[in-house]
């Protein structure tokens, strides 16, 4: 089996659902023997946002109608992300960004750090409250990611790699018709939406195992 992930770093239902993947993949390599691997694609939850994005609580009330309306929602993901032990820090959060530049880096990072990459950055956001926009903030996160090679990742940023990847993966999901992440595409047809718990993936996995023989 192979899964394609398609998720944005400032969607906190793709950490929760992320993190359940996660601890599924690994029940399953324990029971299986099977390593399945992850591809990550890149999904914008507000494309419309500018490149250095918009404050966090004007931009949430002007998108669903209040700043009274967003608390409760960021209680009940907090809520939901402390029960599988993923931690959120709204509090610290004062900016809404745009994430072309961390999908980019995404493509650019080698793959066996990209989980890694992805969840550092998920975790500068959501918990540290860190402006993921920014290109030193991004660099300062992979700073710390053993065997990144940050020079690197600025040169081939200047020569627009990640451009072409990022837009054809925009256009897939278009294409697949997702309008809300994570999104995640199993063996390249089998289709989960939403932060499923592990229970749920291992379930998904075990049906699609045996519908496939595999």
């Amino acid at each position: 089996m192979k899964i394609d992930l398609y998720s944005d770093m400032v969607c906190p239902w793709c950490r929760i659902g992320k993190s359940n993947l996660y601890d599924a993949l690994a029940q399953w390599e324990a029971a299986t023997g099977e390593t399945i691997p992850v591809t990550y694609h890149a999904y914008q939850l507000d494309p419309s946002l500018p490149p250095e994005g918009k404050p966090f609580k004007s931009h949430m009330g002007q998108k669903f109608g209040g700043e009274d309306k967003i608390a409760p929602m960021l209680a009940r993901v907090t809520e939901a992300g402390a029960a599988v032990g993923v931690t959120f820090r709204f509090d610290n959060v004062t900016r809404m960004p745009n994430t072309v530049l961390a999908h980019r880096l995404t493509v650019i990072v080698p793959e066996d750090l990209r989980a890694e990459w992805v969840e550092a950055v998920m975790k500068a956001y959501f918990e540290d409250g860190l402006d993921i926009a920014s290109l030193d903030v991004l660099l300062a996160i992979g700073n710390e990611i053993d065997g990144a090679d940050t020079t690197d990742w600025v040169r081939r940023l200047e020569s627009g790699e990640g451009n072409e990847e990022i837009n054809r993966d925009f256009e897939m999901a278009r294409g697949m018709g997702i309008t809300g992440v994570p999104f995640f595409v199993v063996n390249g047809k089998f289709a989960l939406s939403g932060a499923y718990p592990a229970s749920q993936f291992l379930a998904a996995f075990r049906k699609i195992a045996q519908e496939t023989g595999a």
